[in-house]
């Protein structure tokens, strides 16, 4: 008799917030539909399905005829619905009520909507801390999918990474099955065979056991080259032809089935921990390459088999100090989630709270908080709709927390816990936030009638890839390959655009240049910087008025080594959308030009369309936003976009030159390398002299008008508790 084992199949679907409709709809006729028209005649088959929130909730207002045969699905027993957090969050980045709010959100949607309740649980992106078990327990789930590298890093052998383990946090106890890393290489980039080979060698190893598979759906469609590879060449039929060939020793299952079925494999305790290639991304850029050519160097090495489960990279959350961007992301969100707290525990009405709850938990989407194999931190838009809906939430606080409409607030905090304090200026238009100890800039610039940040910027940073870009795309070759495999250019001469930033692109950055500096020298960056007052701390004070607040910062610093006081204040005004911003330079010798430039950076304003451009003082248009521009002269400048319905505009009270400039990124994503636009620089400069006094100054007006309302989620697709 042949011995057998148990095959589970979990698959993963997911589209992120913010995702263009067009790619939802792609990836559903390109992975989704295809893979259950091919399924579905197999009736002695059956996997776990893990569809994410916010591809379930478009599935069921553009594809609800997807949903009626998934249904049946599920009721012939044929697909196992798994759980997870509604909005696909990293689960160790959010408060205890968050995770557990997130899980229940989305089971009570599966309830209703499916008829179903989860179970089991998929965790995004496998990121994994052992004070997770307690609030997965607590949220209703019994089991959750990880990685075989998990069990690695513990120290369990090849030989025992089947079945499921048992493991515990005060006193909660989980299920974990580890997914075999194995079979994520083989699926579906290798024949069917090898996939066969792999289960029987199992079986005959340890007969009975219970084998897992978990990764993503799109790997059977939508990245690159598997469309044609999977459906148009039979690569799926012809595995689950194989799978029903060899049913008689070969059984598919649900996890589910296998907990009811078989015996927990023993207990453990994982480190935190994720798949593989998440621990390398999540290492600084330099450690990232040291362990790319440390493990290509020991690869042959006699050793190196048993020696790999000893080798790890990074953490998770150390892409909040990787990416200065995602910490800002996460201080905003927690932000948001606290004052949802605070309000619940106020006694606020649930029915208002619930619609906050709902935007929060989709400004935690994961994607666009980190950066891999995918473009995520990289993508705009991603970043934008984060922001957004994180906006759209702090909106709604304000008005169900009783605060006045005309009202404007200044408040002190360490916002994005760096051990420095923040500072919030706030109103019914904007709601802006200072690091005095980081420059006395500027780093985000809420406009709250479209609930955009126009600062949700990204600075250019090398990356471990940018080795590829500047050695060549790879020859083209007839097998289908993995996206960790793949270097694909999709634009050309990308190896020309890689340019690095010294410092953030925020706003209100104060640079001292030489005199003979010029746009395209501080465009690439070769500039010097001859001033020490960019990103060292400035002393700061907050003034508050019957109608206005204000902060004020001061730096005792220099330029060329000569001694200079700078003082810049930030006024904001109760009702409205300007800024008004003053400089002061003191100290100045009387016999020396000192060419200063105030650096602004402008995001979500996309480049390349006639309806994003620039206007002069006297509104005539000067081309699109991705153009760079050199003004002499200039006392104003606007950049509009009208599919936004937004124009920002900096007036200046002395006339001054104006740079500006598009940032732009080359990145990764499952697709190849690309170049990316992120932002537009603007940077009003003087050749200052000073007057009898040794000082010179400037006001400088910043105006957000918005022509329209962001809109808001339907009471619809709200998941309420």
């Amino acid at each position: 008799m042949t011995a057998h084992v148990h095959l589970c199949l979990a698959l993963h679907n997911h589209q992120p917030i913010g995702n263009f409709d067009g790619v939802f709809e792609q990836a559903y006729q390109d992975s989704y539909l295809p893979f259950m028209e091919v399924f579905e005649p197999y009736e002695q088959l059956q996997i776990s399905l893990h569809t994410s929130g916010p591809l379930m909730l478009w599935m069921s207002e553009r594809h609800p005829e997807y949903l009626d045969r998934l249904r049946l699905l599920v009721e012939a027993g044929r697909v196992e619905i798994i759980g997870g957090p509604q909005y696909e969050p990293i689960l160790t980045m959010l408060s205890s009520r968050d995770r557990i709010g997130q899980i229940q959100a989305y089971a009570h949607w599966l309830e209703r909507n499916l008829g179903v309740t989860p179970r089991g649980m998929w965790t995004p992106e496998r990121v994994w801390e052992s004070s997770l078990t307690r609030d997965v327990a607590d949220a209703g789930i019994r089991y959750t999918v990880l990685d075989d590298y998990h069990f690695r890093a513990a120290g369990v052998q090849e030989e025992r990474l089947t079945g499921y383990f048992i493991t515990e946090d005060d006193g909660r106890v989980l299920r974990v099955f580890p997914g075999s890393e194995h079979l994520r290489y083989t699926i579906p980039f290798q024949p069917v065979q090898a996939t066969i080979d792999h289960c029987r060698q199992v079986a005959e190893r340890t007969p009975g056991a219970v084998l897992t598979f978990g990764d993503d759906g799109e790997k059977f469609g939508t990245w690159p080259d598997t469309k044609q590879h999977v459906y148009e060449k039979g690569w799926l039929r012809g595995l689950f032809d194989a799978l029903t060939e060899n049913a008689s020793w070969l059984h598919t299952v649900t996890l589910g089935e296998a907990v009811n079925r078989t015996a927990p494999a023993g207990k453990i305790y994982l480190p935190d921990c994720s798949y593989r290639e998440m621990t390398e991304w999540s290492l600084p850029t330099d450690a990232q390459q040291r362990l790319d050519e440390l493990t290509h160097a020991m690869e042959k090495h006699q050793h190196w088999k048993d020696l790999r489960s000893f080798v790890r990279g990074g953490y998770w959350r150390n892409f909040k100090t990787k990416y200065d961007e995602t910490n800002e992301m996460y201080a905003r969100m927690m932000h948001v989630s606290r004052r949802l707290a605070d309000a619940e525990a106020a006694g606020v009405d649930a029915g208002q709270l619930s619609v906050i709850r709902d935007h929060l938990y989709r400004g935690q989407c994961n994607c666009p908080y980190w950066h891999g194999a995918f473009g995520g931190i990289y993508l705009p838009h991603l970043r934008n709709a984060i922001y957004q809906h994180l906006i759209t939430a702090d909106n709604l606080l304000q008005k169900v927390t009783g605060d006045a409409v005309d009202s404007v607030q200044a408040t002190a905090d360490d916002y994005d816990f760096d051990g420095m304090q923040e500072v919030r200026l706030s109103n019914d238009k904007l709601c802006v936030w200072v690091a005095p100890g980081r420059g006395g800039r500027l780093y985000e610039f809420d406009v709250r009638d479209i609930s955009h940040n126009l600062l949700a910027t990204l600075k250019r940073r090398p990356e471990s890839y940018h080795r590829k870009v500047l050695a060549g795309p790879s020859s083209g070759d007839e097998e289908v390959a993995s996206i960790h495999d793949r270097v694909v250019f999709k634009q050309a001469d990308l190896d020309k655009r890689l340019q690095y930033d010294r410092y953030a692109r925020k706003s209100l950055m104060d640079h001292f240049y030489d005199s003979d500096a010029t746009l395209e020298s501080v465009w690439r960056g070769d500039a010097d910087e001859r001033g020490d007052f960019v990103d060292l701390p400035f002393e700061a004070k907050l003034r508050r008025g019957e109608d206005r607040v204000q902060i004020q910062m001061r730096r005792d610093g220099n330029a060329w080594g000569v001694p200079i006081t700078l003082t810049k204040a930030i006024t904001m005004v109760a009702g409205s959308d300007t800024l008004e911003i003053t400089y002061l330079l003191e100290n100045l010798p009387q016999d020396q030009s000192f060419h200063f430039g105030i650096e602004f950076n402008f995001a979500g304003l996309p480049s390349g369309a006639d309806d994003r451009y620039f206007s002069d003082q006297s509104g005539n248009r000067l081309g699109q936003l991705g153009q760079p521009l050199d003004l002499t002269e200039a006392t104003a400048l606007s950049l509009s976009d009208r599919w936004l319905g937004i124009d920002v505009q900096l007036n200046l009270d002395r006339p001054s030159g104006i740079w500006a400039f598009p940032i732009e990124t080359v990145s990764q994503s499952e697709g190849g390398f690309e170049l990316v636009h992120q932002s537009v620089c603007v940077q009003p400069h003087w050749h200052v002299r000073a007057d009898h006094e040794g000082r010179w100054h400037a006001k400088i007006e910043l105006a957000a008008n918005c022509e329209q309302h962001a809109e808001t989620v339907s009471d619809q697709q709200v998941i309420h508790l």
